[in-house]
C-alpha cells in the first residue's frame, strides 16, 4: 500500500508563510511520497516537504529563481500498479487547465495525471485516464476551501480525495 500526498499551487512565501497545520498533521502522520504540481514559488517549499517524504514535481508558471531551472515541466513516476504523470497545466494546446494537461500527458498513457495552475479542485476520467487538480492549500482564490489531494495505491484498487479545509 503507498499513501500518497498531492499538492499544488502553494505559492510559498507569498500566499502562504508556512504550511497550513491541517497538512503538517497529514505528513506528520506519515506519507509515502508527495507530488506537486507546481507553482511552489521557492525551494524552500520543496526543502521543508522533503523532511517527510521523498518529493516529485514539476515547475509552474511562478518559479522564477535558479532552482526552477532544476524542474522539468512535466514528470511520469510509476507507483505500485499505477502510471502518474505530474504537469502543472499552463502549457499546451487546449482551451481549460485540464484540456492542457491531458493533452501534454496523453502520449505517456498514463493511469492518473496531476495538474495544478488553476487553483481549482478537479477530478475527471477520460478515456480510462483520471485527471486531478488538488487545488490548493495555501491559496483558494474563489475557492470556498483550501485543499489538497490523497490517492491512496492497495493492490486492488486505488481510492483518490479531495480533502478540504478552512
Amino acid at each position: 500500500m503507498k499513501k500518497i500526498l498531492i499538492l499544488a499551487d502553494t505559492h510559498m512565501p507569498k500566499k502562504g508563510k508556512e504550511l497550513p497545520e491541517h497538512l503538517l498533521s497529514v505528513l506528520k502522520e506519515g506519507v509515502d511520497f508527495i507530488i506537486h504540481a507546481g507553482d511552489w514559488s521557492e525551494k524552500s517549499v520543496y526543502e521543508e516537504l522533503s523532511l517527510y517524504a521523498p518529493v516529485y514535481g514539476v515547475r509552474g508558471n511562478a518559479e522564477k529563481d535558479e532552482w526552477a531551472k532544476q524542474l522539468s515541466d512535466k514528470e511520469v513516476l510509476q507507483a505500485e500498479h499505477m502510471k502518474i504523470a505530474i504537469v502543472h497545466g499552463h502549457l499546451g494546446k487546449g482551451r481549460t487547465t485540464p484540456d492542457r494537461a491531458y493533452h501534454s500527458c496523453i502520449d505517456d498513457k498514463p493511469d492518473l495525471i496531476v495538474f495544478g495552475h488553476s487553483h481549482i479542485p478537479f477530478v475527471e476520467k477520460r478515456d480510462e485516464i483520471i485527471l486531478f487538480n488538488p487545488g490548493s492549500p495555501t491559496d483558494k482564490r474563489r475557492q470556498k476551501k483550501f485543499s489538497y489531494g490523497l490517492l491512496t495505491i492497495n493492490s486492488n484498487d486505488n481510492e483518490l480525495q479531495h480533502h478540504y479545509f478552512t
